[in-house]
C-alpha cells in the first residue's frame, strides 16, 4: 500500500492521529522537499513516529520512485500542505490506479484554504497564478489576474521557491514584477500561513513592498474590486 499523507502547513504536530498511526506501521517513509518548506524538525518528526524519514527530491519522485515497489510493503510519502496541491502527486495517484497498486490518501490543510484567514471568502477566489523566479518575459500571471478581475474574483499568487537551495521569491520581488506589468491594485502579502508566526499585511503595493516578512514561503493576494461587507471588515484588521 502507498500512503500519500498531507502534513499540513505547520510542523510535525500538524499530522493527524490517523496519519501517525499509519506511519508507525510503514516500512519506509519519504518526505518530499520540493513543493514547499517543512516548518518542523525532521528529528522531532522521527521521534514522533519512531521511524527514519527519507528526504525525497523532485527527481527521485518523478523519475526513480516506482509505485510497483509498494505492492509488497506499506510505504508512505509525506507531502507538505495537502496531497493534491502539486501535479506530481496527482500523477503518483494516477500511476497507482493504472498499475492496480493500492493507494490511500490522508488529506490536510493547504495554502489554498489557509488564505481564508485574510477574511476573503474562498468561494470568491478565481484561478490561481504562480510567479516564477525568471519572470521577465512571463505574462500568464497578469492574464489570470485580469480574467479574475473581470468576474470580480480574488487572485492568489503563489511565489516560486526552491527549498533545497533555501531560495524563495520574496514578496518584494513579486510586487516589483507586478509593478513592471503596470498592476497598481491594493495587495495582501502573506508569509508562513498555517504557522504560529504567520504574517499578513494589506495595503498599497509600495507599503507592502517595504515590509520585512521574515522567512518564506510567501504568497500574494489581489482582492476583487467589490467585496462583501464581512470581507471588508476582516481585511481592515490586516491593513497597514
Amino acid at each position: 500500500m502507498l500512503y500519500l499523507i498531507g502534513i499540513g502547513l505547520g510542523n510535525e504536530k500538524s499530522l493527524s492521529l490517523e496519519a501517525i498511526e499509519i506511519l508507525k506501521k510503514c516500512k519506509k517513509i519519504y518526505l518530499e522537499n520540493y513543493t514547499s518548506k517543512f516548518q518542523g524538525s525532521i528529528n522531532n518528526l522521527e521521534k514522533l513516529i519512531g521511524k527514519k524519514i527519507n528526504p525525497a527530491n523532485r527527481g527521485f519522485i518523478e523519475n526513480e520512485f516506482d509505485v510497483s515497489d509498494v505492492k509488497k510493503d506499506d510505504i508512505a510519502l509525506l507531502i507538505i500542505g495537502d496531497v493534491f496541491s502539486a501535479t506530481t502527486h496527482i500523477n503518483l495517484f494516477n500511476d497507482c490506479k493504472s498499475k492496480n497498486v493500492k493507494v490511500d490518501v490522508i488529506n490536510n490543510v493547504s495554502v489554498m484554504t489557509a488564505v481564508g484567514i485574510t477574511g476573503l471568502s474562498l468561494y470568491n477566489f478565481g484561478k490561481i497564478a504562480s510567479i516564477p523566479f525568471e519572470n521577465e518575459k512571463i505574462d500568464s500571471p497578469i492574464k489570470i489576474l485580469n480574467d479574475n478581475l473581470k468576474i470580480n474574483a480574488h487572485t492568489l499568487f503563489l511565489l516560486d521557491l526552491d527549498p533545497e537551495k533555501r531560495r524563495f521569491l520574496s514578496i518584494k520581488e513579486a510586487i516589483e514584477y507586478l509593478e513592471k506589468k503596470r498592476v497598481k491594485d491594493k495587495i495582501i502579502g502573506c508569509a508562513r500561513l498555517g504557522n504560529d508566526d504567520f504574517v499578513i499585511k494589506y495595503g498599497e503595493m509600495v507599503k507592502i513592498k517595504s515590509i520585512d516578512f521574515g522567512e518564506g514561503p510567501y504568497c500574494l493576494i489581489i482582492p476583487a474590486k467589490k467585496l462583501h461587507f464581512i470581507e471588508e471588515e476582516v481585511l481592515e484588521k490586516w491593513k497597514i
